[in-house]
């Protein structure tokens, strides 16, 4: 299935290069210089992709606003082009994810669109739907019981018919079994889109972790998908400094600030993973992680991975960072209530850069990493 961007700019040699560029990643676009032109289009149209270009900082923002305000289900990855540097911090906390920086070359667009085809193709297979036929039932927002079929289930949401049309950004309590018994869920969720004839789109909210893990597996049994596809997958990091707490990778495709991404280092036959959070984003230079600490088996896996660094040569490993979602649960990075009375009088001066780095422009936040790096190295 072919993706589709939705590039709002009057720069036409940019725009030029994305043209050559993007099919290659497979997303096609259309393209749009006309503000009024490019807003009917969203209402006509459901995007993948936004490339908005800020040189027109009120025109983009209003785009993105605009495409926030529809029923398209998950958020949509937003990738901005600026011509200032000094602008960045601001956009990327206005809401965009990624940045490609003008004058924008064949080169630069390959390198960094890398993570952003990566994660719309994570995003695109957690959104995976089954057609499956399933009794609903279904508390409505008045507390009214209604019942529903089944249509069609993903990691993130379901398809739903009702007797009686729906209303968009409702909230909904359901409950249902998939008729194999392997399965059962009962959660809230919110109307992400709904048509007259009761046909009901519905984004999960809050199931619980084992139910999660259940409907994983069994969409990827389903559709015969498991596992991160080559073109998920984002080598060619360098990991430059590293705590308990977290690390920093040099990349020129980083991942975006907030995502959830899998850290994979393979030496030989074995391969340690453990999941981030992507705290701060620096385009075309590098990521700062953090790992989670919640639980024992976390700290274990951070543990394993530290340890294979420290055993293993260098020039045998090799670390592969994969998108696991746009937004990562963020509970899962807060210390558990008196996991670890002393869990708080460990310095982590890494740990509380990152922590710091969205408040910190660039330069700052690279100057105080090169200061900790003088004081001490962490990486073996």
């Amino acid at each position: 299935m072919t993706l589709l961007a939705l590039l709002v700019s009057t720069d036409d040699s940019a725009s030029e290069v994305l043209g050559r560029v993007l099919p290659g990643y497979g997303i096609a676009v259309e393209r749009f210089s006309d503000l009024a032109t490019a807003l009917d289009r969203c209402h006509q149209q459901r995007f993948d992709l936004l490339i908005l270009d800020y040189d027109d900082p009120k025109a983009a923002a209003q785009v993105l606003e605009e495409c926030r305000g529809l029923s398209w289900g998950n958020p949509t990855v937003t990738v901005a082009l600026v011509a200032e540097p000094a602008k960045v911090r601001d956009i990327l906390s206005g809401g965009a994810h990624f940045v490609l920086y003008k004058p924008l070359s064949e080169e630069k667009a390959q390198a960094g669109l890398r993570a952003v085809a990566a994660l719309l193709s994570r995003e695109r297979r957690r959104a995976h739907r089954v057609p499956v036929q399933a009794p609903v039932e279904i508390k409505l927002p008045d507390d009214r019981p209604a019942d529903g079929i089944l249509l069609d289930l993903s990691e993130t949401g379901m398809e739903v018919l009702t007797a009686e049309p729906q209303i968009p950004a409702a909230l909904l309590h359901f409950r249902f079994q998939l008729t194999d018994g392997s399965v059962r869920v009962e959660a809230h969720g919110q109307v992400a889109w709904a048509n007259p004839n009761g046909q009901t789109g519905v984004q999960f909210l809050d199931l619980d972790d084992s139910t999660k893990a259940q409907l994983k597996a069994w969409v990827q049994a389903a559709s015969g998908t498991s596992g991160p596809n080559a073109e998920e997958m984002v080598p060619h990091c360098k990991l430059t400094d590293l705590s308990l707490g977290g690390c920093y990778l040099e990349s020129d495709s980083p991942f975006p600030e907030h995502a959830l991404v899998d850290l994979c280092l393979k030496t030989g036959e074995i391969a340690v993973h453990t999941e981030g959070l992507v705290r701060v984003t620096h385009p075309g230079q590098g990521m700062g992680v953090e790992f989670p600490s919640r639980t024992p088996e976390q700290r274990a896996h951070v543990g394993d991975l530290i340890g294979m660094l420290r055993n293993s040569p260098q020039s045998m490993l090799e670390l592969i960072v994969s998108p696991r979602a746009l937004r990562a649960d963020v509970t899962q990075f807060e210390p558990a209530e008196l996991a670890d009375e002393n869990a708080d009088d460990v310095e982590d001066p890494l740990l509380e850069l990152l922590r710091r780095g969205p408040a910190l422009d660039q330069e700052e936040f690279l100057a105080e990493l090169r200061r900790q790096r003088s004081g001490e190295t962490v990486a073996p």
